[in-house]
């Protein structure tokens, strides 16, 4: 599979990653044998790039991935994030001492003295222009317990202030067919400051594989049943803020403009083709779904024609709904 540098951490990776957000909780449940299997299927498909939190299942997803590593030669770039534990969840949580606490219990989730690279974790807004935070984190790479750090923004704006801090390596962000506002600003100043990007939600909480109708249901313990109008945190990372019935409707002409093509494959290419974008981290709850998303890699890039169709279809239906929220 393809791999790109992923800014400013040295790494390269596969242009298609894992997110593991489904392993630890709230998407229903996956047990511990289908975590397994889903790694597996994605670390042998050519995926070096694994995402997780700690408080995907409250470290759950952590401790499966050092379970399914523990026994391969070569580990794959594990990126988790840190931040979400905060109580309550105020800026003024994030101080040296707590910190490093997120962060050496991330290291003892996933098994290692090193984290290759923590995210801060969709914080308070206040927190991306907070000098102390940035220099706490400096002195983490320094002491050897992360490797780098980014961060996982909720809005354009909070990517952009992150950028005026040079030790951040990576930025993730919500980028998909349905949410476009990135490519205006952010992935181009990104880019030019050598900052990797992380598309993530990229098949908007599944939306963007054509297979729900206005009828499809989900669980009590599934995000996309709890927080679909953002009960539970931000609507953005449900259905990537659309109208559920509306977005059902835009991916069915998703769908027709990708043809003979799956539209998960089709929406994760679009993408990977977005200028700036280092990996895009779609999730999997078994192993078809881990090779529907690799298919990805191996597809040609969308025809310009495609592409304006794609725009044409934002600008009618979506771009009302999203556009100047995030």
């Amino acid at each position: 599979m393809e791999q790109r540098p992923l800014g400013r951490t040295g790494a390269d990776v596969s242009v298609i990653g894992l997110g593991t957000w489904q392993l630890g909780g709230d998407w229903g449940d996956v047990s511990e044998d289908d975590a397994a299997d889903v790694l597996d299927a994605a670390l042998d498909a050519g995926v070096t790039l694994v995402d997780t939190a700690d408080v995907y299942g409250d470290g759950r997803s952590e401790e499966r991935i050092r379970k399914a590593l523990a026994p391969r030669a070569e580990r794959p770039f594990v990126a988790t994030k840190a931040g979400r534990r905060a109580d309550p969840f105020e800026a003024e949580q994030y101080t040296p001492e707590n910190l490093r606490a997120w962060i050496d219990r991330s290291r003892r989730n996933l098994g290692v003295d090193t984290l290759d690279l923590v995210q801060l974790h969709c914080p308070p807004p206040a927190v991306y222009s907070d000098q102390r935070v940035y220099d706490a984190l400096d002195s983490f790479v320094a002491d050897g317990a992360i490797a780098a750090y980014g961060v996982s923004v909720e809005t354009v704006q909070e990517g952009l202030t992150a950028l005026e801090h040079p030790g951040v390596a990576t930025i993730q962000v919500i980028l998909n067919i349905f949410r476009r506002k990135p490519l205006e600003e952010l992935l181009p100043a990104a880019q030019r400051a050598g900052v990797g990007i992380l598309a993530r939600v990229p098949l908007a909480s599944g939306l963007l594989t054509g297979t729900y109708d206005e009828s499809t249901t989900f669980p009590a313990d599934d995000h996309r049943n709890f927080n679909r109008n953002g009960e539970a945190f931000d609507v953005g990372e449900t259905f990537a803020g659309v109208p559920f019935e509306v977005g059902v409707e835009a991916a069915r002409e998703v769908a027709a403009v990708a043809g003979d093509v799956s539209t998960a494959a089709f929406a994760l290419r679009w993408a990977i083709d977005q200028p700036g974008v280092t990996t895009v981290i779609p999730g999997a709850r078994n192993v078809e779904q881990v090779r529907g998303n690799v298919a990805a890699a191996s597809l040609p890039p969308l025809t310009d024609s495609q592409l304006s169709d794609l725009e044409r279809l934002y600008d009618e239906r979506i771009r009302a709904h999203v556009h100047d929220r995030w």
